[in-house]
């Protein structure tokens, strides 16, 4: 992994998986790779460095004292609805994940992700109040995120 210029660089605190987290959110993302694996002296990861989508992320193992909070999230932008089922539907695969209303869901590592189509937040803006808050109401109703159900309710077609 090249190194780049990046201020800041999210840090997320494993219980032993960060080198098992780091290659599954490898494998989701295009434009993504393992970079630099600090071993303890047993072998085991202490330090994985990654990068998803030109955004660097450092994972590390420092036990079970602490663990993830819908409180951080990551927001995924998607441009397609194929775009967002990949990503909703990867990210949420295996383990215990948890789909959350609006998007969000919780992967099998605990790690919060919002998976949002892009089109949303035009739909929200809209200038006319009844459009945005339309959309706002069917987007209560979601989990996974539907751009065309999100279309329908902005347009008044729902």
């Amino acid at each position: 992994m090249a190194v780049t210029a990046q201020k800041v660089t999210p840090m997320l605190w494993f219980d032993g998986q960060a080198e098992e987290a780091a290659e599954f959110y490898v494998s989701v993302f295009e434009d993504a790779e393992i970079g630099h694996v600090s071993r303890m002296p047993d072998g085991k990861p202490l330090v994985v460095e990654f990068r998803l989508a030109g955004q660097r992320f450092t994972a590390l193992n420092g036990g079970p004292e602490f663990s993830f909070t819908p409180a951080v999230s990551f927001v995924v932008d998607c441009g397609t609805q194929e775009e967002v089922d990949h990503y909703w539907d990867t990210l949420s695969a295996g383990g215990a994940p948890e789909a959350q209303q609006c998007g969000w869901l919780k992967d099998r590592f605990g790690v919060s992700w919002q998976i949002v189509p892009r089109q949303l937040s035009e739909y929200m803006s809209d200038p006319d109040p009844e459009k945005a808050a339309r959309t706002m109401q069917a987007m209560l109703q979601m989990k996974k995120l539907d751009i065309a159900g999100l279309k329908r309710a902005h347009d008044g077609a729902e």
